[in-house]
């Protein structure tokens, strides 16, 4: 088997002259800019996700609407846990997380919804799970072996992302036909 490891003199001379770099070593293999940029809009469509989900819990109305509000307000408090771990990372990477208001829709994967029918929100918040589904597989993907801590980030993220989408297509399931139009 080959020598893998660099030798510690090397190691720690590396780890004293690039100190203010924090955990960004020379072993890291991605992009570190455009790394940044993703994690900025993953918080902002986690933010977004996060005050869709909220909107609907606090207008769900109806006669199935107890049980989905609940369902919306959890999502609502995971899409925070969410935001605030992207945010931890890209503070971890020496970025900045950007929460800037003006411009969240705007760098948002998904997208923000005001339906006012109960089944319109549910569909609407299903098709959000799918984006970021989708989006956070493809980043997984892309960052590999580059970095993977903030792979396992987005990984994590997708697991819940994938539960949220099951949970609600459960919701539609359980709403009877003539409802769902």
């Amino acid at each position: 088997m080959a020598e893998f490891l660099t030798d510690v003199e090397t190691l720690r001379e590396r780890a004293r002259r690039e100190i203010e770099k924090g955990p960004v070593t020379d072993a890291y293999g991605a992009d570190l800019e455009r790394v940044l940029q993703v994690l900025n809009e993953a918080l902002a469509t986690e933010i977004v996700c996060t005050l869709r989900y909220k909107r609907h819990y606090y207008t769900a109305s109806g006669l199935y609407s107890e049980p989905v509000a609940a369902e919306f307000l959890e999502h609502a408090m995971e899409e925070q846990q969410h935001a605030d771990k992207v945010a931890q990372r890209i503070v971890q990477l020496g970025g900045k997380p950007d929460f800037n208001p003006d411009t969240l829709t705007r760098r948002a994967h998904a997208g923000y919804d005001a339906s006012a029918d109960l089944i319109e929100m549910i569909k609407e918040d299903l098709v959000a799970e799918r984006v970021a589904i989708a989006s956070y597989t493809e980043i997984a993907k892309w960052l590999g072996d580059g970095d993977p801590t903030t792979r396992r980030v987005f990984e994590d993220l997708l697991a819940q992302e994938e539960e949220h989408a099951d949970d609600l297509r459960g919701l539609l399931e359980r709403i009877p036909q003539e409802r769902r139009g």
